[in-house]
């Protein structure tokens, strides 16, 4: 199975005439999109959850073989903070499910200030169907402990490897047989983008660390002046460089 590399959302305005040409409409955006990228995160899930035929129309403007990860509602993450998660977790995935066989992970990104809390973690975990893949974004350091690896493991969910800056914030724990990556900015220039060694060592991390095989999601989230694009268009070569399968857009790998 391929590495799919694509970006953290899709709808910038200031990716017109970087991604998207001058003349498209904002409304055929994920078409023009999915012309270029296997798979993408959205994050609007994050915010307000979608209605699900609004995850219908999404599955029926792209291609076969397009994957779209969801972020999790921060109701279920920022707001109950990971408490009573059977109906927030319930919710989100009967909306999701909408995108039938386009569903990919889903992305749990815990609040900074949410301190390791590994019984809350694996109730949540719990309430996912088996069949959904789940990465899990801790942002406080308490978080790196024995304890919280294994409850990654034992539910076969991937620790989110997320950068920041062009080094990793996380732990490189392998939890899962699926892999996710996020690239939240880079440290050249022109800012927020990643200069070729920072690429190059993650691509090297990755096919370190998972068989060929192994489903691997990277995404970039340095959305500014088009850097995402750029980054996920040079990662794609990097690991390839790797002798590793990337898919460069849906149906289609090199």
């Amino acid at each position: 199975m391929p590495v799919l590399i694509g970006t953290s959302g899709w709808q910038y305005k200031d990716w017109r005439g970087v991604l998207y040409p001058e003349e498209r409409p904002q409304r055929l955006w994920l078409e023009e999109y999915a012309d270029h990228f296997a798979t993408v995160e959205n994050n609007n899930a994050f915010y307000r959850l979608p209605e699900r035929r609004t995850f219908t129309d999404w599955r029926e403007r792209t291609p076969s073989g397009f994957v779209m990860a969801v972020k999790a509602s921060r109701y279920l993450t920022h707001i109950k903070r990971l408490r009573d998660p059977e109906e927030p977790v319930r919710r989100l995935m009967s909306h999701a499910e909408g995108l039938g066989e386009r569903l990919g992970p889903v992305l749990l990104q815990l609040p900074p200030n949410l301190r390791c809390d590994t019984a809350a973690l694996d109730a949540v975990l719990a309430c996912f169907p088996a069949r959904v893949r789940v990465a899990v974004e801790p942002r406080h350091d308490s978080w790196w402990t024995d304890e919280a690896e294994d409850v990654l493991r034992k539910r076969g969910a991937a620790l989110c490897w997320a950068d920041r800056g062009s080094r990793p914030v996380t732990p490189l724990w392998r939890t899962a047989d699926w892999g996710y990556v996020r690239f939240h900015a880079g440290r050249a220039e022109p800012w927020p983008r990643y200069g070729r060694q920072a690429l190059t060592t993650w691509a090297g991390r990755i096919a370190d660390a998972w068989p060929d095989r192994a489903d691997v999601f990277a995404y970039f989230n340095n959305d500014p002046g088009g850097a995402a694009v750029r980054d996920a268009d040079a990662f794609t070569r990097a690991v390839m460089e790797k002798g590793r399968t990337a898919r460069l857009a849906a149906g289609h790998r090199a």
